[in-house]
């Protein structure tokens, strides 16, 4: 929106600069009817661009100052999954959650790994970042595709993988209502170090919602109420990110042109490692230092992100 702000700034100027101009001609008698005419029709036009410039300040700062989503401050939960190719696409999906979570603890946040390509970013971001774990990570939701030659590839040929991107806040039981009657339980002992309490208690949950056929496992919490309680969360969750979806869908529908909405089934960014390049599809934009964003230097694209005035 900036450059749109500098655009019109500069048109401005150059009406200013030719009002100016055609006022020295006001001298001339012969010149000077013709360059009144020229001033009142170049003042039109300031005007108008000055509305425009004001209306277009006036939207940068309702879109600073109010937020954006209820959620916003909401704590984040992070889905990272494998897509299109294979092991290579496994792998880019923990790189990914690798990024994310260096990002978040390079912000203050606190990281919890809930469970395979599952973590929750809640707290508060120490100054000057002030966004939310939630609005900090909405528009990480979507497709996103990396392009690099995989370690096990012995004929240096580049690969094209995917990884899918869900990013879901906190959500309260009264805004999704879940049946107990439902829901089956399953429970077994979680794998993995954690002590005796792991091999003697089954403290593994496997959650699965009728419904949908829809199943949740989580094992990393050493007690059996807390694994559950996380699913019953990541459960909520899922739901009310569909119900967002069937909306979003529904909405679309009713536009002659669809807009980049974030949404999973987007491609919203590639990062090509031989170019040492990484491109968010929704900006049009690329930055050439994709080996220091995969370390979770992200502030630049999502600051970026909120900036522009996309609807994500």
């Amino acid at each position: 929106m900036d450059h749109q702000l500098d655009y019109l700034q500069k048109q401005i100027d150059q009406l200013d600069q030719q009002i100016a101009d055609n006022n020295k001609l006001l001298q001339d008698p012969t010149l000077k009817d013709l360059a009144s005419t020229e001033i009142t029709s170049l003042t039109e036009q300031k005007q108008s661009l000055l509305q425009a410039l004001t209306e277009l300040k006036n939207s940068l700062n309702q879109k600073q100052n109010s937020p954006t989503s209820d959620y916003d401050n909401s704590p984040a939960t992070i889905e990272i999954k494998g897509a299109a190719g294979g092991d290579e696409a496994k792998i880019f999906a923990q790189d990914l959650q690798e990024m994310y979570t260096r990002f978040a603890n390079s912000l203050g946040f606190k990281v919890e790994s809930i469970d395979d390509g599952i973590i929750k970013i809640s707290g508060k971001a120490n100054p000057p970042w002030k966004l939310g774990p939630y609005a900090t990570f909405k528009h990480e939701a979507g497709v996103h595709r990396v392009q690099r030659v995989p370690k096990t590839e012995s004929q240096g040929r580049i690969h094209t993988s995917t990884a899918t991107v869900a990013v879901l806040p906190q959500i309260k039981p009264s805004e999704v209502v879940i049946k107990e009657s439902d829901l089956e339980w399953q429970f077994s002992r979680a794998g993995g170090p954690g002590g005796q309490n792991v091999n003697k208690v089954s403290t593994a949950v496997r959650l699965t919602y009728k419904p949908t056929g829809e199943v949740i496992s989580v094992r990393e919490e050493r007690y059996q109420q807390r694994n559950r309680d996380i699913a019953l969360e990541l459960l909520r969750q899922r739901l009310w990110q569909r119900e967002q979806d069937e909306k979003q869908k529904q909405l679309e529908t009713t536009r002659s042109q669809a807009v980049g909405s974030g949404q999973r089934a987007e491609k919203i960014r590639t990062y090509n490692f031989p170019q040492n390049r990484v491109t968010d599809h929704r900006l049009n934009q690329s930055w050439h230092d994709l080996d220091l964003v995969i370390q979770g230097k992200l502030d630049k694209i999502i600051t970026t992100l909120h900036q522009q005035p996309l609807e994500l």
